[in-house]
């Protein structure tokens, strides 16, 4: 408020006094002392700038200023600063300096900007001219898309009126030049909000609405990530404090968010957009509308896109039956993609009144369309309430339990028309419990039996059907997973069954061993059905077993035999030699390439539950050394990125594994050429945590010393995600794997321990010598090395036992009793030089020697004694 203040004293002083340059500064200087905004504090600092030339020869400030104009790129400015400089001081040496640099980097811009200008022109040259060939104008469309990659192309193509020229290219029948002018926006507008805000106001929303929504699956992909894009550079600019120095005067971009999002509300329920570019538009609103975190306490967003009407588009969608003429057009997975963003919007809000709200809409919704007279109506709302079981289920229980929802339900099961039958099995399906008294088709039956003949889970002792039951169950899921002319339905509904089938170590075998079932499955998980993902995922997870198993406590198994409670068997086919074996087969038969394809599905069904199961797949793909060269050809590397950043929490800790095991055993040089490796950095740093196991943290320590022998810069990327202090905290963890580090040839770990111990600094002295005091406690076998680390190291470790800071010394002669403990030799060594007089001097104890000192000094000696390498007073021993 006080800052508010100081801004309307401003405001007058500049509209009544703008002669007095005094009063203006002194009123910025106060706002800037009071304001608490980082933004706001820029444009402050900026416009204070403009009234230096109260005084034209104060060099100094204009030598700032003309470095600050520098720093920011502002070139042409810093540069009349500096010539202005140079003019008042000629023999000032750092004004000359200064003004070389600044008049070097305008020619390198000037050249770049001419290079890029021209490649500009050309192409736009190009695209205009009707008479070219179509072969060149593609070409020079995707030369576009290159240009983007550097920030002045970028820039170019913006000041020369090219997205004027983009909205023309976007309009062309071509679809390979449309795909190019919107890679080029998406170059343009990554990670830039200025260009991003310019772009969405002169393309207008309605026009990449339009784009998006054509039938094109391809164009309508390629506009999706275009929005995605202008998303991030829009809510990432608002995130920031400081926007950089062309956001810096921008206001904030909320109007052009809340836009863009109305138009994808809005096309969701039109009937002029084609199946895919609806389920875009609603894969950008469950990406963009709910909280990323819930310690985000605000969920504005969310009640406002509620407030707009998006639950009643969403409903819309959600209440069309395909087969009907009426509504929009859908794909596959439309239905899911719809329940997915309800249930997204649900678990975003935050009180009791906020989903009491949205239950109520949702029931005035299905009440609307379940009182109208004809049964269209009805099945629209019995539709609605499917969609909303498979989402928000609470919200879908309770429009369940509307009066007469349940008897309609109940008599469309027993209705001649198959589409009426499929909307109520359906429903029924996603109601939970499952109702006794419906008589639901044979496929139904089927799925139901195989949930049922999975109720023991892994549970070897607890089997709910004979084994002639089980084999009917999954050889009609077999049956029919292989069975191309079944509709597709019917096939998903087959995988969902083997899902829970698949808990039998029995069925794992079967189904690995029947290679068409696996074609025909993998088939399914690449097709345009992703509402099968899930089930893809959860199958192969258990046929790898790479669920999470706790494993009970040996005694309280006993316990529990002794008590005749029931104590949980593993099936024999789930022992390693089995699962080894299914490993084979699955890689094989090429399940890899299914995986990578599920990865990169853009789609709602692909949830955090599917990427954690696709993780787990992968980890237990590269358990086994020699399967992971066929895993990163296949292309599962590449995959493991996404997972590891875009998952549950588990998952991607699971994902983050898989990549460290990968990087140890393979030349990352030859496995991820390029820039790719730098990708992975962040995954393997992410697993250096208290929350991983020591063998997570041991793999991943692997990885990174390998990554960081490959170039320098792979080391800056390392210490640039804080990697450093997380590794050195690991010198001091008590796991063989870790501390073996140590003792691994080739490498300077343990010299660099013994050569900080003699440096000046006190607090390296002692971080390393405390350190080396350690490992040699836990690793005796570390002390034979540590004379071949150089020559210098009795010297070291004498100064530690004559140092006069107590930390220190207590550590010395921790070093040498540990050395001594370990090998004769060493002993002997440090007992023929002067060690033996100081460790004489410390035993003794006095003034100034810390009790703990004397008392391992004592034992040094006792243990020289017990060599025979010296002898007491009393005779004992040996002369040395």
């Amino acid at each position: 408020a006080e800052a508010g203040g100081v801004f309307v004293q401003l405001r007058v002083k500049l509209n009544h006094t703008f002669g007095s340059r005094h009063s203006a500064v002194c009123c910025y200087t106060k706002a800037i002392k009071r304001s608490g905004s980082q933004a706001e504090k820029a444009v402050l600092y900026r416009n204070r700038s403009a009234f230096l030339n109260i005084d034209p020869g104060d060099v100094k400030a204009r030598f700032r200023r003309a470095q600050a104009f520098q720093k920011l790129c502002w070139l042409d400015q810093a540069f009349l600063d500096a010539q202005r400089c140079a003019q008042l001081e000629p023999k000032n040496k750092a004004f000359h300096d200064l003004l070389r640099q600044i008049a070097a980097q305008i020619q390198q811009k000037l050249v770049q900007q001419n290079s890029t200008d021209s490649r500009v022109q050309q192409m736009f040259s190009l695209l205009v001219d009707a008479s070219a060939k179509d072969s060149d104008r593609q070409k020079a469309a995707q030369n576009l898309v290159v240009l983007t990659g550097e920030d002045a192309g970028a820039e170019q193509i913006l000041r020369n009126d090219g997205v004027k020229l983009i909205q023309k290219l976007l309009q062309s029948k071509q679809k390979d030049i449309v795909l190019s002018s919107l890679r080029t926006l998406v170059g343009m507008c990554t990670g830039h909000q200025s260009r991003t805000m310019a772009i969405v106001n002169e393309l207008g929303m309605e026009q990449l609405c339009a784009v998006m929504g054509e039938g094109a699956s391809t164009v309508s992909l390629a506009a999706c990530h275009l929005l995605q894009v202008m998303f991030e550079a829009l809510t990432e600019g608002m995130k920031k404090e400081i926007r950089g120095k062309d956001e810096a005067i921008l206001p904030e971009p909320s109007k052009e968010l809340r836009s863009m999002l109305r138009h994808l509300m809005e096309m969701m329920p039109a009937s002029n957009v084609s199946g895919p570019g609806r389920d875009s538009a609603i894969n950008l609103l469950i990406k963009q509308v709910p909280r990323k975190s819930m310690k985000n306490p605000d969920n504005s967003l969310t009640l406002w896109v509620i407030d707009q009407g998006t639950n009643t588009p969403a409903l819309d969608v959600a209440g069309t039956v395909p087969e009907l003429s009426e509504g929009p057009t859908l794909n596959d997975n439309s239905h899911i993609s719809c329940s997915v963003l309800l249930s997204k919007l649900y678990d975003d809000l935050k009180s009791d009144a906020e989903r009491e709200n949205f239950n109520k809409l949702c029931e005035e919704y299905v009440q609307q369309h379940f009182s109208r007279h004809g049964l269209d109506g009805k099945l629209q709302a019995i539709q609605t309430v499917s969609v909303l079981l498979q989402g928000p289920s609470d919200v879908g229980n309770r429009t369940l339990e509307m009066s007469g929802m349940m008897d309609a339900v109940i008599a469309l099961c027993a209705s001649e028309d198959a589409t009426h039958q499929q909307v109520a099995v359906e429903t029924v399906i996603h109601k939970k419990p499952l109702i006794k008294d419906l008589h639901a088709t044979l496929v139904v039956t089927t799925q139901g039996l195989c949930k049922l003949g999975s109720a023991g889970g892994t549970d070897f002792s607890m089997k709910q059907f004979a084994e002639g039951s089980t084999l009917a169950q999954r050889c009609v899921s077999f049956r029919w997973l292989c069975n191309e002319s079944l509709p597709p339905t019917t096939r998903r509904w087959s995988v969902e069954g083997l899902a829970y089938l698949t808990f039998d170590a029995d069925v794992k075998e079967d189904l690995v061993e029947d290679k068409n079932a696996l074609l025909a499955m993998f088939e399914l998980a690449k097709s345009e059905d992703k509402t099968v993902l899930f089930a893809v995922g959860s199958t192969l997870v258990n046929c790898t077993n790479s669920y999470e198993v706790e494993k009970p406590d040996p005694q309280m198994v006993k316990l529990a035999k002794y008590a005749k409670q029931h104590v949980p068997e593993e099936h024999p086919k789930d022992a390693p030699s089995y699962l080894e074996k299914r490993l084979r087969k699955l890689l094989e038969t090429g399940v890899v390439s299914a995986l990578v394809c599920m990865v990169k599905q853009e789609s709602p069904a692909l949830t955090e539950a599917c990427r954690d199961c696709i993780a787990r797949v992968f980890l237990a793909l590269v358990e086994r050394q020699e399967d992971r060269g066929t895993v990163v050809a296949q292309g599962g590397g590449k995959a493991l990125i996404p997972l590891a950043s875009d998952n549950t929490d588990v998952g991607k800790i699971i994902a983050a594994q898989a990549l460290a095991k990968i990087t140890i055993t393979s030349n990352p040089e030859i496995a991820f050429p390029g820039e790719r490796v730098r990708k992975w950095i962040g995954p393997l740093v992410s697993i250096l945590s208290l929350e991983c196991t020591l063998l997570q943290n041991f793999e991943a320590l692997m990885a990174l010393t390998n990554l960081a022998g490959i170039s320098e810069r792979l080391r800056q990327k390392i210490i640039k995600e804080k990697a450093v202090p997380k590794i050195e905290g690991y010198m001091f963890e008590e796991h063989d794997l870790v501390q073996k580090l140590y003792l691994a040839t080739g490498n300077d770990r343990l010299k660099l321990l013994v050569l900080y111990s003699g440096e000046d600094d006190e607090r390296l002295r002692k971080a390393a010598a405390g350190t080396l005091a350690m490992l040699t406690a836990e690793q005796p076998e570390l002390c034979a090395c540590i004379p071949g680390t150089t020559t210098h190291w009795l010297e070291i470790i004498q100064s530690l036992l004559l140092c006069d800071i107590p930390a220190l010394c207590h550590r010395g002669v921790v070093i040498v009793h540990n050395m001594m403990q370990a090998e004769k030799s060493l002993a002997e060594t440090i007992m023929e030089s002067e060690a033996l007089e100081i460790l004489s001097v410390l035993a003794k104890g006095g003034e100034g020697t810390p009790q703990p000192v004397s008392k391992v000094a004592q034992s040094c000696l006792e243990k020289a004694v017990e060599y025979s390498i010296i002898m007491t007073r009393d005779g004992k021993g040996t002369e040395p």
